[in-house]
């Protein structure tokens, strides 16, 4: 019985977490900071940066206690974790360039409003 409540105990804190993170991210976008909303940082706006950033912090604990990567070997966490470290990053890195791209191509032919 005790380990049942210990269980409990991690669902609810790390729903919790992701409560309070989804609770940020939802404030931020709905007040949109003007420092985060205009300071451009590697392609992307701070508060895009800082929404990929929750994002991502939420996609782990989801994958580490809901999907119990937690309780794998490491060998298996290594080979879920790792190619997702780099390639999350470099598609996220993919996805700003090419949107700055389209935003500067079609900038002419376009009234963007922010």
């Amino acid at each position: 019985m005790g380990n049942e409540a210990a269980h409990k105990a991690i669902i609810w804190k790390v729903f919790g977490i992701l409560s309070v993170i989804t609770l940020v991210e939802v404030v931020l976008g709905i007040v949109k900071p003007d420092f985060l909303f205009r300071t451009q940082f590697l392609g992307t706006s701070l508060l895009n940066q800082l929404f990929l950033i929750l994002t991502i912090v939420k996609a782990y604990y989801i994958v580490w206690y809901f999907m119990h990567l937690g309780d794998e070997n490491k060998s298996f966490k290594y080979s879920i974790v790792l190619p997702l470290v780099i390639l999350i990053p470099y598609l996220a890195t993919l996805l700003m360039i090419e949107g700055d791209y389209v935003f500067d191509a079609v900038a002419a032919y376009t009234n963007w409003k922010y």
